[in-house]
């Protein structure tokens, strides 16, 4: 009993941040938004903090990992030797960690572009608000330079992020969400320009932070503003004690299911589809019947197509879910189905993209050895490359899962169900004590997930 408290008092520390993280990352930026409006107004300020606060809860959860995912060797061989823990830390484990947390970094990064545009839909500016502009008002002629524009941005940001990545020699995107390696023991491919891309990107990530605070002139003097500490008060004082929906629990409980099964169709079609996807488009199976042989140059059937297809992966990941939602709503009627097919696309390019990744990556020496004792083609991908990748492709499917929750509160403001229609409607009437209720109610599944997601992956890990 002795050492079960004295394990339970060492981890308390980490059991009350991980607990105080859980919050701001299970609600999406856009709810996050729309409480910042009404502290801040239509200013600058509002975005910021809405992709902030969650981003900078989940970076927080993800740097943890990665630390606790680094060799403790060197970190216990200082402390013996007398130095302090925090010296330690800062020779021995955050050198090591370091390429991984700028890598996850640059990722969260390109997600921020989304988040920004999807933040439009609620006044925010940008790219987000044009669109949704130019689609309540059928001017269709505005709507495809505004979506190329954003295909561009997101399409160079996801070059430079790659390429900073291989640089730095990091783990790809989704090894350091999920932890699971498909790079190990693979000879890395050092390149001499590093160096000099790696200066590159620092001084344009210097560059482009100041161009963005003079360009949106942010007033964060508003923070400490008396205006501010009043309206916040208003709003916590109006959001206690929380109160259930008019429905009551039960109708609660019933958008709460809604929610997941939004979200578990999105998936259960998402998996299949970028699993095939995937292999289609991978470099790594596209000669898969001429691995030791001579390969021949030029642009093959099944290069075009594979081209073709990551394109098609651009495109669905780039365009945010709300804009998915507001096209598919020109065809078919507000429900479970426009929401579903929305998560479905946008998730399709983002899952598709990082199992080509994983495809990619992986080793091609058993690959080899098959093929040089006499295996076909089929032979070399069913028990080859198959079993090499599917574990990991399980845990990235799980994983999306986790995000199709969250994202399930923005498909439902523009109108698809679920709780995030709830959500809408709450926050028309300023009810503030149902829309706790309804966050409350949405925490509690996010959180609900993340814990059968991650039990799933950590035991596709062991």
């Amino acid at each position: 009993p002795g050492s079960i408290a004295l394990r339970f008092y060492r981890r308390s520390p980490w059991l009350a941040a991980r607990t105080l993280l859980a919050v701001p990352r299970s609600l999406h930026e856009i709810v996050w938004g729309l409480i910042f409006v009404n502290i801040f107004g239509l200013v600058p300020l509002t975005a910021i903090f809405a992709i902030a606060v969650p981003f900078g809860a989940i970076c927080a959860k993800v740097f943890s990992e990665i630390l606790d995912e680094q060799p403790r060797q060197p970190f216990l061989a200082m402390l013996n030797a007398g130095a302090p823990p925090l010296q330690a830390f800062f020779y021995a484990l955050f050198p090591s960690a370091l390429p991984n947390l700028i890598s996850y970094s640059f990722y969260r990064f390109e997600c921020s572009i989304r988040s920004a545009t999807i933040l439009g839909i609620i006044g925010a500016g940008g790219l987000g608000y044009q669109i949704l502009l130019s689609l309540q008002s059928l001017r269709y002629q505005e709507f495809l330079p505004m979506l190329i524009a954003l295909l561009l941005l997101s399409g160079l940001t996801d070059v430079w992020s790659s390429q900073l990545r291989q640089a730095l020699g990091g783990s790809t995107r989704i090894e350091i969400q999920t932890g699971v390696n498909h790079t190990a023991g693979i000879p890395s491919t050092g390149s001499t320009r590093s160096s000099a891309f790696l200066k590159g990107s620092m001084i344009s990530i210097l560059l482009l932070t100041g161009f963005a605070l003079v360009y949106l002139k942010p007033d964060f003097s508003s923070i400490l503003a008396p205006r501010t500490a009043q309206l916040l008060e208003g709003i916590l004082r109006d959001s206690f004690p929380p109160q259930l929906p008019d429905g009551g629990l039960l109708y609660l409980l019933r958008l709460s299911g809604q929610t997941l099964a939004i979200s578990i169709l999105a998936m259960a079609a998402v998996g299949p589809l970028a699993m095939a996807a995937a292999f289609v488009s991978s470099g790594r199976l596209r000669n898969l019947g001429q691995i030791t042989a001579t390969r021949q140059p030029g642009l093959r059937p099944a290069a075009i197509l594979a081209y073709l297809v990551r394109m098609f992966f651009l495109i669905a990941r780039a365009v945010p879910t709300p804009i998915w939602v507001l096209m598919i709503l020109f065809v078919v009627f507000p429900g479970i189905l426009p929401g579903a097919v929305a998560l479905a696309l946008h998730n399709w390019g983002i899952t598709g993209r990082l199992m080509v990744e994983t495809v990619d990556n992986m080793d091609e020496r058993p690959l080899v050895a098959l093929q040089s004792l006499g295996a076909s083609p089929g032979q070399t991908f069913m028990y080859g490359a198959l079993p090499d990748v599917f574990p990991g492709f399980i845990s990235y499917i799980f994983y999306r899962w986790e995000n199709c929750i969250r994202e399930t509160v923005v498909i439902g403001i523009v109108g698809a169900g679920g709780l995030g229609r709830l959500l809408s409607e709450q926050l028309s009437n300023f009810d503030y004590a149902a829309i706790t209720s309804t966050l409350i109610a949405l925490i509690l599944l996010t959180i609900l997930v993340d814990l059968l997601s991650s039990a799933v992956r950590r035991q596709y890990r062991s």
